[in-house]
């Protein structure tokens, strides 16, 4: 990584120029910083379309307006945060900001300013790089060391949204009179600015809201969600022509070739992938993959790449390593397939949100009393939870621009609501049998698997987003065999 120039330090109020403090050059003489103000052509771009969301975001704000009449709503998309010293993290704008403006830019900040007919939306960012007192070449962040950004005019062409400097932004809100709402846990500064206009409980109230308006998907948003599990598809399937590669070395193999089919179709992985083979497939969330992989163990990858607009898919299939599933894997294997499509078939509009979670409880219960595993019967073990030793979690989760999307919606509105056409949520049911496990057989300790799918409620129904993967045993190993030229 390359170091940054060092100048003479400046008068703080006069320069924004951030220095390290071990850099190779003294200072700056007058004559190359006068030399670095000119020469360069201008990069104004013109023409520019509005991007492809703008008029979903515009249709998002107005409703967020119409619940909100006559207060300031204040909406920041985040800052860079440290990972080391002075590298930062990944950007990944709020969802929230994301939601209503299309934009993923760092810094940035929406602000809805109340009118007599509603609200005047505004985007405050950073402009491009200032060249006469040399941020854009001196500072660590100017353009020269992190590349070029939007200008403002470029911004209100692509967001339709009037932009303004974000650094004028925490001053004026200081200032600011009437009622305030922010959307907390993003940007300190912001926050600070408005420390005395704000409660915990009315932003809690902004964040709820702008969380159950997630819940129903467009038309843009279920296409993004399409092409997420397209490539997720695309990288189960460059999994599965790497196995060999992945048992002489580790379960980070399968997890950097997953990954690489995320940054060239996608903008990351949605979430840390997880690649549990053998016994890490009964740890719900093992993201460590770090363990051999061996013939003969079942592979759980739970993984999902997250769209250039942020969407993200959310797709687990159990495979077996050397292409075929064991007499016991298959049975464990096909248990959890039939329990999903129990819980697939209870995805329809109208249903009680929770249906398609008990319909797959319900298959799993079965099928451990059947096993001898617990003693039934099976509505004594559906209601003291007995199965929950082995099946652990939640058969689904809504799904969007958060892998576990709508997190802050009311209960009475996610898990006791009801299904609507245009929601899209995960159906995972699984079942776990711990390697310490002494209640179950030998035979059984260290087998896990899950089965989950992206389903999109419709108007008589449901359709499977993820169906181009299969899921039956049989068909996971004709797969398989055809991606290996077996």
């Amino acid at each position: 990584m390359t170091d940054e120039l060092t100048p003479e330090t400046p008068d703080e109020d006069e320069q924004p120029i951030k220095q390290r403090k071990n850099g190779l050059y003294p200072g700056v003489s007058d004559e190359l910083a006068e030399n670095m103000k000119s020469g360069w052509a201008d990069t104004e771009l013109h023409d520019l379309q509005p991007v492809e969301q703008a008029p979903n975001a515009a249709r998002r704000r107005a409703a967020l307006s119409a619940r909100f009449p006559g207060e300031r709503l204040v909406i920041p998309a985040g800052n860079l945060k440290t990972r080391s010293n002075d590298t930062e993290y990944a950007f990944r704008a709020s969802t929230e900001y994301v939601y209503l403006t299309g934009d993923q830019t760092d810094d940035s900040v929406l602000v809805l300013e109340p009118t007599k007919d509603g609200h005047e939306a505004t985007i405050h960012r950073l402009p491009r790089s200032n060249r006469e007192n040399g941020e854009f070449w001196l500072d660590g962040m100017g353009e020269l060391w992190v590349g070029r950004r939007h200008s403002l005019g470029e911004a209100e062409a692509l967001l339709g949204v009037p932009c303004k400097d974000v650094r004028e932004l925490a001053g004026a809100l200081k200032e600011a009179t009437g009622p305030v709402r922010v959307v907390r846990g993003h940007d300190a500064g912001i926050e600070a600015a408005l420390t005395d206009k704000v409660t915990a409980e009315r932003d809690e109230e902004l964040r709820v809201f702008l969380s159950e308006a997630r819940a129903v998907k467009d038309d843009f948003e279920i296409g993004e969600l399409q092409k997420a599990v397209d490539s997720t598809v695309r990288g189960f399937e460059d999994v599965v022509k790497v196995l060999d590669k992945a048992e002489a070395t580790s379960e980070r193999y399968i997890e950097g070739t997953f990954f690489l089919r995320a940054r060239v179709e996608g903008n990351d992985v949605g979430y840390g992938s997880i690649c549990a083979a053998g016994p890490h497939a009964t740890t719900l969330h093992w993201v460590r993959n770090n363990g051999e992989v061996r013939s003969g163990d079942l592979l759980l990858l739970d993984a999902g790449v997250e769209t250039h607009t942020l969407y993200t898919a959310d797709v687990t299939r159990t495979l077996p390593v050397n292409g075929r599933y064991t007499d016991l894997q298959r049975a464990v294997y096909d248990a959890v397939y039939e329990a999903q499509e129990a819980g697939i078939a209870a995805v329809k509009p109208g249903a009680a949100y929770r249906d398609f979670h008990d319909a797959a409880q319900r298959v799993l219960t079965e099928k451990l009393v059947e096993w001898g595993l617990v003693e039934g019967p099976v509505e004594r073990v559906l209601e003291l939870g007995l199965q929950r030793r082995w099946t652990l979690h939640g058969t689904g989760h809504m799904l969007g621009l958060d892998v576990h999307d709508c997190a802050a919606a009311r209960t009475e509105h996610y898990v006791n609501g009801t299904l609507e056409p245009g929601m899209v949520l995960t159906v995972e049911p699984g079942l776990y049998f711990q390697a310490d496990d002494l209640t179950v057989p030998e035979e059984y300790r260290g087998i896990g698997v899950r089965i989950e799918d992206d389903i999109l409620v419709t108007d008589d129904g449901n359709r499977n987003l993820s169906a181009a993967l299969p899921r039956r045993s049989d068909e996971v190993e004709a797969w398989m065999a055809g991606l290996l030229g077996k």
